[in-house]
Formats: structure tokens, C-alpha cells, sequence
């Protein structure tokens, strides 16, 4: 922060305070990354954290986690970031002229005019390139699965205009990476893999919602659509759906991988346990009316995707 205790020079409204790239970054660049959201990076982690439980019960299954499997690991958090950002990038361009009519998101670099819709364009392609450069290091059937997903990114910002249900368009295109880290490390796709994807896409509505009640004053006088404006009051109730939606369908999906090791399961089952618990408790704390604590509680869904990937490395130990 600035020792005049304004806030740097462009910050978006909902960026994490003191972040990287309003501290450090030339000032040159920062609207780039901003549009990416690499100053907002919880984004990135829930892109991220699905493509890790691929390849993880992926190699639950067949009891072979090797050292492919920490490049594929490490490529999919290289390739999450550049995607996300073309993902938001494009988001940004679509929904410039409703994101100048929300409070929280009018001071991001396009509707603010700090980047114009050509250099926006321009670096979104930049990004979708040197992603496509680490997908094709998975092989052609990895790739052809990568390229699939780009019709979800695609089609996902006009999704609020057309249905009550936006996040089921997110959770399609966010947990996608479910099935790609299956078919890198397996080669081929398999039903553990879709009840994976489910339980991501269930998670998404969980936290998506949660999200979205920041906007509802705003949205609902623009017309923008969502489950948190579809669901009000009923929200807790809703998400509470979700978090059970969620949480048994990676049970299942770990179940059905059947690893040969019986303790493999049990500490594997963990993770979807620790998973539902963490969600448990941000229903508990859920404040419709305040948007830190919404925020807060959207922030902290890192930390419940990480607990399956934990529990899920260590059952690939045993």
C-alpha cells in the first residue's frame, strides 16, 4: 500500500489487498494481469485443483503414480493459470458493458479504460497460445480433450443472459481438467472420472453461488442472471444440496476405482470426508448480507479442494 493509504494506481475492487502485481509488477503490465486475474488468484486454484484429482485417482486405479505424473501435475498449474486468464480475458471483453454497471467489478482494466478491447483481444490469444503449447505435450488424445473444452469457455459469459443457472455453465468449463488429468495420465477416459467431473461441477454451484450473492443488487437491476438471485432465502438450503451432491459422488468415484490396496481407500476416503466437513463449516458461517465474509468464504474453497488432493497423494503412497 502506498504511504498515502490510497490504494495503488488501478486496483480492481475485489483484488486481494497488497497483491503482487499492484506492488511489484511495472506499471506497464499490470492492466495484462489484471485481466487475468493473477492479482485475484483463487480463480487459478479452482481451475487447478480438479485437474490434480485426475491424475491422482487416475493413478489411484492402477497403483502407478510415476515422475510423468508430477510434470502432468506441474503442466496443468501452468496451463489452469494461462487459461484462466484467457478465460477472464474473454470474459472481460464480453461483459464490458455490464461490468461498468457493477459496483464491484467497474473498476476492472476494460470497463475502467485501462486496456482497450484490440489489446485485451490481442492478449487473450497469447495466453490460449502458450497453453495450447503445454496441452500438446500430453499427447493427441490429452490435446483433443483440452481443445474440447473450448467450447465451454466460449459460451460461458453469455450464460447469465439465458438461464437461471450460470454456474452449471462454470462448473462444466472449471472442472473439465478433472477429466483431462484422467485421460493424460490414463490414456483413455472411465466412469471414475465423470463422477469426479460431477462432483466438481456440484462443488462449483457450491461455491459459485456463494459468490454471486455479492452481485444480486446489482445484477438483478442490469438483468443479469444467477443462482444466488434464482435461490435468495433458499440459498443455504441449496448449497446445502450440493455440498451432499458433491461429496457422494467422489466417494463413488473413489470407490469405483477399486485400489488394490485396502488402506489406500481408507485414507483416500478422507478426502472427500475433510471436503464435505470444510463446506459444512462455510454453511455454517454463511452471511448473505455481507459481502467480506461472502468473499471470505469463496476464498477459502482453495483450501477444501486441496484436502482430497492431500488425502489422495498419501493413498497414492501407501
Amino acid at each position: 500500500m502506498p504511504h498515502n493509504g490510497k490504494p495503488p494506481e488501478g486496483q480492481v475492487a475485489d483484488a486481494e489487498k497488497n497483491n503482487w502485481v499492484d506492488q511489484l509488477a511495472p506499471l506497464s503490465v499490470r492492466p495484462y494481469l489484471r485481466l487475468s486475474r493473477l492479482d485475484r488468484p483463487i480463480g487459478t486454484w479452482l481451475l487447478y485443483i480438479p485437474c490434480i484429482w485426475g491424475v491422482l485417482l487416475a493413478a489411484l486405479q492402477d497403483g502407478n503414480l510415476q515422475l510423468w505424473d508430477a510434470w502432468l501435475i506441474l503442466a496443468c498449474g501452468l496451463g489452469a493459470t494461462l487459461m484462466r486468464g484467457a478465460g477472464c480475458t474473454w470474459n472481460d471483453i464480453t461483459d464490458r458493458n455490464f461490468d461498468g454497471q457493477v459496483a464491484r467489478t467497474k473498476s476492472r482494466p476494460i470497463p475502467s479504460g485501462q486496456i482497450s478491447v484490440k489489446q485485451a483481444t490481442f492478449w487473450m490469444m497469447i495466453q490460449a497460445s502458450f497453453a495450447f503449447g503445454i496441452l500438446i505435450t500430453f499427447g493427441p488424445i490429452t490435446a483433443i480433450f483440452g481443445i474440447a473444452s473450448l467450447g465451454l469457455v466460449i459460451i460461458y459469459p453469455f450464460a447469465k443472459r439465458f438461464t437461471w443457472w450460470p454456474q452449471i455453465f462454470l462448473g462444466l468449463a472449471f472442472n473439465w481438467g478433472a477429466l483431462l488429468g484422467w485421460v493424460a495420465h490414463s490414456g483413455s477416459l472411465d466412469w471414475p472420472a465423470v463422477l469426479l467431473y460431477l462432483s466438481g461441477i456440484a462443488w462449483t454451484l457450491f461455491y459459485d453461488t456463494i459468490y454471486a450473492h455479492q452481485d444480486t443488487d446489482d445484477d438483478s437491476l442490469i438483468g443479469i442472471k444467477s443462482t444466488a438471485r434464482l435461490f435468495g432465502e433458499k440459498t443455504p438450503y441449496w448449497l446445502a444440496i450440493f455440498l451432499i451432491l458433491s461429496i457422494f459422488l467422489m466417494f463413488g468415484a473413489l470407490l469405483i476405482t477399486n485400489p488394490s490396496q485396502s488402506n489406500s481407500l481408507v485414507i483416500g476416503m478422507l478426502g472427500p470426508t475433510t471436503f464435505g466437513l470444510h463446506m459444512l463449516w462455510q454453511l455454517t458461517q454463511l452471511n448473505m448480507e455481507n459481502s467480506k465474509t461472502l468473499l471470505i468464504l469463496f476464498r477459502s474453497n482453495r483450501e477444501a479442494g486441496l484436502l482430497p488432493v492431500l488425502f489422495f497423494a498419501i493413498a497414492n503412497m501407501l
